[in-house]
């Protein structure tokens, strides 16, 4: 069972947030997930998370812009960008903007789990 985790999970693929949340809930982890910057953005005005996973490339949506759109909302919630391919550019794009870490897809879930740990700690240090 897992440390009270709230997860906001951010993807344009239904699929791979339908099973990311489900596989999330399985290991005691409260997951919320939405298909666009939008519906997150909403969500992080009204809810208190603990970290958010957003895909950089939304349907009609830049995922580093909707993390600016979050941090001013919330300065300190951790935000871990996920992307099918990591260019150097984007990375440091992603990292000057706020993001914490990265996540390639495919996604390993003890990664993001390990990952979604260490971005928490490192907020709570500051």
């Amino acid at each position: 069972m897992e440390e009270d985790l709230k997860v906001l999970i951010v993807d344009d693929e239904d699929d791979l947030v339908s099973t990311l949340v489900e596989r999330l809930e399985i290991r005691g982890v409260d997951a919320t997930g939405v298909c666009s910057g939008t519906q997150a953005i909403q969500l992080v005005e009204n809810n208190g998370f603990d970290v958010v996973v957003l895909d950089v490339k939304l349907k009609g949506e830049d995922g580093v812009e909707i993390m600016k759109q979050i941090k001013e909302i919330q300065p300190e919630l951790p935000v871990i960008l996920l992307t099918g391919h990591l260019s150097p550019e984007a990375s440091e794009e992603g990292f000057k903007a706020g993001a914490i870490d990265y996540l390639l897809k495919p996604i390993n879930l003890n990664d993001l789990m390990t990952k979604m740990r260490e971005a928490i700690a490192v907020f709570k240090k500051k």
